[in-house]
């Protein structure tokens, strides 16, 4: 009893993460119906968590849940994607700037190996690499920066972002290398302003390519993938 109640949550979560992918990258569009049992059976787990994630996707804004109807999903637009990652730059650039007010030659080691394994794999197109350096990277920033509150915030807000979407687009990974360039060099030189607004524009570039593409998917409509009914 006690490991399946360690497990249940670890599986809710990661089927929450699996349904919020396809809602922010547009594969679900706004209106369709999700059910806990078509989400267990695509991902293998019993239909408890898959109901715990859909619930917690509901409190999040992610779905709706109407009498008679189930889960179905709610309306996200390029504007409601703007606006998050609008929060996001804020709060990332202040994490960047606190982790650049003292560096310590350990953390900017690390960052730049980091980035030299970012930059390799962009190289090699290796894709599935830089969305993980690319992770690692902002990871370490907003551990350096001693702020956990603020990290925290970030988790939450970086829920809009679905994961393995950026590397996808043409020209992210080279934009990506020079915008984590300006990042390191800001932070290797405790430079707290340039960090905080060269990371700042970092996001909101990332957040603009996302809003842009989740404004064409609701343009053009979408098929029905695995999770829905009609």
């Amino acid at each position: 009893m006690p490991a399946k109640s360690r497990t249940r949550p670890q599986l809710g979560d990661e089927a929450a993460s699996y349904v919020r992918d396809l809602i922010t990258s547009g594969s679900l569009a706004p209106g369709t119906h999700v059910r806990p049992e078509a989400v267990a059976s695509e991902m293998g787990i019993s239909s408890t968590p898959a109901r715990e994630a859909l619930q917690a996707l509901r409190a999040e804004g992610f779905l709706d849940l109407a009498p008679r109807r189930g889960f179905t999903v709610a309306r996200i637009t390029g504007g409601d994607i703007r606006d998050m990652f609008l929060v996001q730059s804020w709060v990332a650039g202040e994490l960047a700037a606190r982790a650049a007010t003292n560096p310590g030659e350990g953390f900017v080691a690390r960052l730049t190996a980091i980035h030299a394994e970012l930059t390799a794999a962009a190289s090699s197109g290796d894709l599935t690499a830089l969305e993980e350096q690319n992770h690692l990277f902002h990871r370490a920033i907003n551990l350096a920066s001693e702020a956990p509150k603020l990290a925290w915030v970030i988790q939450l807000v970086a829920r809009y972002a679905p994961s393995r979407f950026y590397a996808t687009i043409e020209g992210w990974p080279q934009t990506t290398i020079d915008d984590h360039t300006g990042i390191l060099d800001a932070i290797r030189a405790g430079d707290p302003e340039a960090a905080r607004e060269t990371m700042r524009q970092h996001v909101l570039r990332s957040g603009e390519q996302l809003a842009q593409h989740v404004d064409a998917r609701l343009s053009e409509g979408t098929e029905a993938s695995p999770l829905t009914v009609g």
